[in-house]
């Protein structure tokens, strides 16, 4: 007989978002009449269409694929060249910051990359994770052996939580301990918040005193609005001998059907061997690419590249600018309502805090319930986050709207 890999067994109450799924379909069977009514305000998914500049670069790619002369079989698995060098050039050389064109890597999405990455790390690594923060940095790290079981809250063994709590801002503190591989997302997923300047810098100072490896999240960097907020880590003095990069078209372009990202590793970026040696991660990274990917396909690479074009740019701008309006609209209405609410400034998502004598989830069924409305219960993020509810705002305006009109006439 096979055997499975029981570390999916470790796994605890499925996958967050799925269990929302779950608890939606539930409402909708046995309230069929309010099915119509329902808005979604949970999983962080966009609802505008994309931008037109995408849709042209769309059609002209498909055209290409239907002539002999100009059809496209299978691509470099790290992606076009012309891609790689509009994404080195635009997001990180055109702000002073050295990326080279083959230091980027193409993939399919940022969330298969923080998983994927875990290939060329080893099982040995002390795991440090934000608390509340995305699923998928612990879910993927449970899945390659690298945790025990978990307790009761849902925390495991063999990861180390940094609390993000209203006190440190939900940033992250460097912790007293050593730890070898780090994940910071900023702005973070679920609270909103960004990492100052002067945040980074502990970070990576903290990385190079103890030879540590940070997996920075930046897909929302397109979102800081306010000023002096790096975009990326590559910002901060030495960071490209301590940190790989993630960034994804999802939010900004609108991407999450179309399924385009991308990964920075630098070629000065060391990790240690099993016999102590200290090698470097890109050609493993890229010799995990060509092994196990077959790259983004043609037409989406072009439809990427479309992004950096003039009007590209813009059109990219004007999206920001209607889910960040959105934001404003449900933090007017979520105070109105008298609850306590952060985020929506830097990143399409607000943060609220439950009132009294609510769970998150108790929350999330009120107002599924009483508004029709689905939201993200904080504890499905870490156990910092019972207490607290995410919005997204990735809606139309009317929707945004509404959602906020509701709020407004909940009874808690």
């Amino acid at each position: 007989m096979a055997y499975l890999n029981d570390n999916y067994l470790k796994l605890k109450a499925g996958y967050l978002f799925p269990e929302i799924g779950r608890r939606v379909r539930a409402f909708t069977e046995a309230n069929p009449d309010a099915a119509s009514r329902l808005i979604r305000c949970g999983i962080g998914d966009v609802t505008e269409p994309l931008p037109p500049a995408v849709i042209k670069a769309l059609h002209l790619a498909v055209d290409e694929m239907g002539s002999r002369e100009t059809f496209k079989g299978y691509g470099p698995e790290q992606g076009y060249d012309w891609l790689r060098h509009a994404i080195a050039k635009n997001d990180f050389r055109r702000h002073g910051l050295d990326v080279a064109d083959d230091e980027i890597f193409v993939s399919d999405g940022s969330k298969c990359d923080c998983g994927a990455i875990l290939d060329i790390l080893g099982g040995k690594n002390e795991i440090a994770v934000p608390d509340p923060v995305y699923p998928v940095y612990v879910d993927t790290n449970v899945m390659a052996g690298h945790t025990g079981e978990a307790n009761e809250s849902g925390a495991y063994s063999g990861i180390h939580y940094l609390p993000c709590t209203l006190e440190n801002g939900f940033v992250p503190e460097p912790p007293s301990q050593h730890v070898d591989v780090i994940y910071l997302c900023s702005p973070n997923n679920p609270t909103g918040a960004a990492a100052t300047r002067p945040q980074l810098e502990a970070w990576v100072q903290y990385a190079h005193e103890h030879g540590s490896i940070i997996l920075f999240d930046a897909a929302y960097e397109a979102y800081i609005t306010e000023p002096g907020i790096p975009h990326s880590i590559y910002e901060i003095d030495g960071a490209r001998e301590c940190a790989i990069e993630f960034r994804s078209f999802s939010k900004n372009g609108g991407f999450t059907g179309l399924r385009c990202a991308l990964t920075v590793v630098p070629k000065s970026l060391t990790a240690r061997t099993a016999l102590g040696e200290s090698k470097a991660l890109h050609p493993l990274w890229n010799r995990r690419m060509t092994t196990k990917f077959n790259g983004v396909s043609y037409v989406t690479q072009r439809a990427a590249e479309a992004l950096y074009s003039t009007e590209g740019q813009e059109q990219v701008r004007d999206l920001i600018r209607h889910y960040l309006g959105n934001a404003a609209v449900l933090v007017a209405g979520a105070k109105a309502a008298g609850l306590t609410v952060f985020g929506g400034t830097n990143a399409p998502y607000i943060w609220v805090s439950t009132p009294a004598n609510y769970t998150s989830w108790a929350a999330f069924d009120k107002i599924l319930n009483d508004a029709n409305v689905v939201i993200t219960p904080g504890s499905g993020f870490g156990s910092q986050g019972e207490g607290w509810f995410r919005v997204s705002a990735f809606n139309s305006r009317t929707n945004a709207e509404e959602v906020a009109r509701r709020l407004k006439l909940l009874q808690w």
